[in-house]
């Protein structure tokens, strides 16, 4: 059987499967359905430093080979998530775990990454600079390379545990926006995030969701996904986490020769809720079929 570790910014995984956040709750959800500990690790809810109620409803919307979402980062708040959803979380899973983290301002961003970076099982923090649905916040910080570099300074200097920021898809030059956060700091990129999309209702002749645009995600976006990773990866030294329409095992493994270390699956947990158990367990066979060994030796191996 081939192996699947891999080492995440110096932290070892039982494989490169991680649930990306957003789709998976805080974990315990999923525990109900199967053990959580198969996992290589998991990204739960994105976290603020105040509580969100999130966006108004309709928000999610199916689409042709995808779907598009306008949640809002609807959660608790960074003192709940702490003292309610992590001890549940805790219950059910032993591994580290990573917490995404998103703001309004360069101080929320420090303020809550500081706070969660002191609980014992966080493992990582996924700064997200890129999410398409909030206004006022989020992808205004990652979409230039100047905002996203403060953000990653901020984080830096409060923070012990390996910062891993996410960026968006929705952006000219996702390079230079990569390096300045390699530059500032940064542990890891994780990448992409959604993509911009809106669809209109023909009938009322008005958007199907109330934002009017979401995040598009889903196997659709793969290909763009893959390049993305593949840019980024040939740019920085640090570690890559890629993800944008992961569905498979054949898709990780892609994603890796691109140069992910490790890969986030998203709007597909969604679809079926055991998608990334069913990956984990199909990589041998497909590994096999590839004549991989170790999913560590083909990381960036594109020729």
């Amino acid at each position: 059987m081939g192996k699947l570790n891999v080492n995440l910014c110096g932290i070892e995984l039982s494989n490169p499967v991680i649930p990306a956040s957003g789709t998976f709750g805080y974990g315990y959800e999923f525990a109900e359905l199967y053990d959580i500990n198969e996992l290589g690790t998991f990204s739960f809810k994105g976290t603020t430093k105040d509580p969100r109620f999130g966006n108004p409803t309709p928000r999610i919307a199916e689409c042709t080979a995808g779907m598009i979402n306008a949640v809002g980062l609807q959660n608790p708040g960074v003192e709940k998530v702490i003292s309610e959803e992590l001890p549940k979380l805790k219950a059910c899973f032993h591994k580290p775990v990573m917490a995404n983290v998103s703001g309004f301002s360069v101080e929320d961003y420090a303020y809550t990454c500081e706070k969660l970076d002191k609980e014992e099982q966080v493992g990582w923090l996924e700064v997200n600079v890129s999410c398409p649905n909030v206004h006022g916040g989020g992808m205004s910080f990652g979409t230039q390379p100047e905002a996203a570099a403060e953000v990653t300074r901020a984080v830096k200097a409060v923070t012990t545990k390996p910062v891993i920021i996410k960026l968006s898809p929705n952006v000219t030059d996702i390079v230079s926006i990569a390096k300045a956060c390699e530059d500032a700091g940064a542990d890891g990129i994780s990448l992409i995030n959604t993509l911009l999309g809106m669809r209109i209702n023909l009938r009322t002749r008005k958007p199907v969701i109330a934002n009017k645009m979401g995040g598009f995600s889903g196997s659709a976006i793969f290909p763009v996904a893959v390049r993305m990773v593949y840019q980024v990866a040939n740019a920085v030294k640090i570690p890559v986490v890629g993800m944008g329409g992961v569905s498979s095992a054949e898709d990780v493994i892609e994603m890796m020769i691109a140069g992910a270390t490790a890969v986030e699956v998203g709007a597909a947990n969604l679809v079926n809720p055991y998608i990334c158990r069913d990956i984990i367990r199909d990589l041998p066979e497909v590994m096999a079929q590839y004549h991989i060994n170790s999913l560590e030796e083909i990381i960036g191996g594109v020729k």
